[in-house]
């Protein structure tokens, strides 16, 4: 019977084998033609063969689970132990749902000797079983990146069988992936009330929060699980996240050594930690411990982009030539993914420009442009459509109808603009005053944007700016009021307060209508140096018009047009401070400032560079230095590749200064 079953399987895998091949003939980068095709092999005893197939699949699908798990099979009939254990926990990194992987990682482990992983493994099978079949299925169609068809299955789960908090979690997870963060917040908040021990729903909760920037909640949801386990890693980086969030960054550097004595040396975890926590030491000014945490980072894991963006983000850093052959290395290596690519070619554009090497330098960055403009969604248009409805809703007629309005208090000292326009050399200048507090870029004026844009937005058709003239006076005082009580968290005692969000240049409506005694600063930079520098700068987070000449063009003119309207119907309530003038005369444009925002001069505001406060832009390392001259013109020595940027800006190299 066993004999007759062998040959079964076997045609079976014959079978199988020949079709997959045969299709693959028309279809050669299909992922699950490529995975039957070697799984056949491997049945079939063809174990070289089978591998050969997998390495082919992982060059098209590298994290796809489903092939580190046949892979680790594969290793098992060869009996290689040490092999099947790493590609079988590269499988349930990437997809903790596989049932198979975590048996065969059980036996393995047995197999071996070593006791406690296999007794780990079997929690994880024990967990899986005792789940609803739909519910792992959509687990793990979500880790491999098909959240449709996983957020179809779950939400099919909900509606016959009701609450079920495993499933609002991964229903939330979908969220999140999906930028839906309200849903996700409610879904995990109720699978909390149905299992308030529930740590993996408390952590999505904790990092949910996170991303809403409700770092305050996100803390005290740390604490709670850190109460149970002291150790844990994930625990610990969303405690330091959040310190990082509210500018407690002595804490989360704390916080990130911490981590960084639990984990093992050569981890994986080890390179992000490191990068974590050069981040946080470059924000207090501790540039020489950031450099070696960074270089940490990339010797970990050589191919690490951002470790090597993060030393060229210093823009006092320059490349050893070793670093700069290691990051061609890694940026020529098939392996290496596309984001640690861009990031490697940010990197080296820096490099070779602190060279002198201009026409090399723009490749780069020509380069690292092309690979990240190509997975944006960007579409220029919606923010000139968004423009055109502010200026045809906040008209002065507007504004005149609803004069007193808002929350009363002139805390709040906004300055808008293009990021690299000078804002933070003008936070800092202020900053620089006893009466000031420097705080960060606050994302409470883009979310409550958001919140009124709706739950579904239509971008071609936006709610936001027209809902605006349907709200009262009561509900702009209640905006202010909000505003006010959530921007608390990042402040101490100083009467007035820093928001540095450049975006918010397109909220200066609704900023008059919620906070009305709020000060705002218009920081403005030449066109050409404004849009190069933007052009050669790799962004954490947003900021995606910054990937083309034609992108970065288009929304440049777009700005002029939206302030010029803010200056005809808010005339006065704007002061527009250029950033080579504030070089060419410092004090007489700090008094400006000064006045503007209702404050006594101090001398302290010339020496800028000597207060001492945590910084997070890019500019970090340069408004700590005296002010120099020689950084109005950066383009020039790019001057012969600028062509199309110089067409694209059109009349605002004019205009701007108007």
């Amino acid at each position: 019977m066993a004999e007759l079953r062998r040959r079964q399987a076997a045609k079976a895998d014959d079978e199988a084998l020949a079709g997959a091949l045969e299709l693959l003939e028309a279809y050669p980068d299909n992922r699950d033609l490529l995975l039957i095709a070697a799984s056949a092999q491997r049945g079939l005893g063809r174990i070289e063969e089978a591998l050969t197939l997998l390495d082919r699949l992982e060059a098209l699908q590298p994290r796809w689970s489903l092939l580190h798990q046949e892979r680790g099979l594969c290793r098992i009939a060869q009996r290689d132990a040490q092999g099947a254990i790493a590609a079988l926990l590269q499988a349930v990194h990437l997809n903790p749902a596989l049932p198979l992987s975590w048996r065969m990682l059980e036996g393995v482990y047995r197999l071996v000797g070593d006791g406690a992983n296999a007794a780990t493994a079997a929690d994880h099978v024990r967990t899986l079983k005792a789940l609803p079949p739909d519910v792992v299925r959509a687990t793990a169609l979500f880790a491999d990146g098909e959240s449709l068809a996983a957020e179809a299955l779950v939400r099919r789960f909900l509606q016959t069988h009701g609450h079920h908090p495993e499933a609002m979690r991964l229903l939330a997870r979908i969220g999140l992936a999906q930028d839906v963060l309200d849903d996700a917040e409610a879904l995990l908040e109720g699978a909390l009330l149905i299992a308030p021990d529930h740590r993996g729903a408390r952590l999505d909760y904790a990092q949910t929060l996170l991303k809403r920037h409700r770092y305050v909640r996100a803390r005290q949801e740390a604490q709670i699980l850190l109460a149970q386990d002291p150790d844990h890693l994930d625990y610990l980086s969303v405690a330091a996240t959040a310190a990082v969030g509210l500018g407690e960054t002595e804490a989360a550097i704390a916080l990130y050594e911490t981590m960084l004595a639990k984990v093992a040396p050569g981890a994986p975890l080890e390179a992000d930690i490191r990068l974590w926590l050069g981040h946080a030491l470059k924000t207090v000014g501790r540039t020489a411990e950031a450099i070696a945490s960074y270089r940490a980072a990339a010797r970990v894991r050589p191919d690490f982009g951002d470790a090597y963006w993060s030393l060229a983000n210093l823009k006092r850093y320059s490349f050893e030539p070793d670093e700069i052959a290691a990051m061609i290395a890694a940026e020529e290596d098939p392996r290496t993914s596309p984001e640690d690519r861009w990031h490697l070619r940010f990197a080296l554009g820096k490099a070779f420009e602190d060279r002198g090497e201009a026409e090399k330098a723009w490749g780069w960055y020509a380069a690292g442009n092309a690979l990240k403009r190509a997975e944006s969604r960007y579409r220029p248009e919606i923010f000139e459509t968004n423009t055109a409805e502010q200026r045809r809703v906040c008209s002065p007629a507007f504004f005149a109808a609803r004069k007193g309005w808002g929350a009363s208090g002139h805390d709040p000292i906004f300055i808008v603009g293009l990021p690299r326009s000078g804002s933070t050399l003008i936070e800092q200048i202020l900053a620089s005053h006893s009466q000031v507090e420097g705080t960060q870029e606050l994302a409470e004026i883009p979310a409550i944007a958001l919140e009124l844009q709706g739950r579904v937005p239509d971008l071609d058709h936006p709610r936001y700016p027209a809902v605006l003239e349907d709200m009262d006076a009561a509900a702009f005082r209640a905006l202010g009021e909000r505003y006010l009580a959530e921007t608390r968290a990042y402040r101490t005692e100083a009467p007035h307060f820093i928001d540095k969000m450049p975006n918010n240049f397109r909220h200066v409506g609704l900023i008059h209508l919620m906070l009305p005694g709020a000060r705002i600063i218009d920081a403005r930079r030449e066109p050409l140096a404004c849009c190069f520098s933007n052009l050669k700068q790799l962004f954490a987070h947003g900021q995606e018009f910054t990937y083309s000449a034609e992108d970065i063009a288009r929304y440049y003119r777009t700005y002029l047009d939206l302030m010029a309207h803010w200056d005809a119907a808010l005339p006065g309530r704007v002061l527009r401070v250029h950033y080579e003038d504030l070089v060419a005369d410092l004090e007489g444009n700090v008094r400006r400032i000064l006045d503007h925002c209702g404050l006594p001069f101090e001398a302290a505001c010339l020496d800028f560079h000597q207060t001492r406060r945590a910084v997070r832009t890019p500019s970090s390392e340069q408004v700590r230095q005296p002010i120099f001259r020689d950084g109005l013109e950066p383009w020039r020595p790019f001057e012969a590749w600028l062509g199309p940027l110089r067409a694209a800006l059109g009349d605002a190299v004019d205009r701007y200064r108007d």
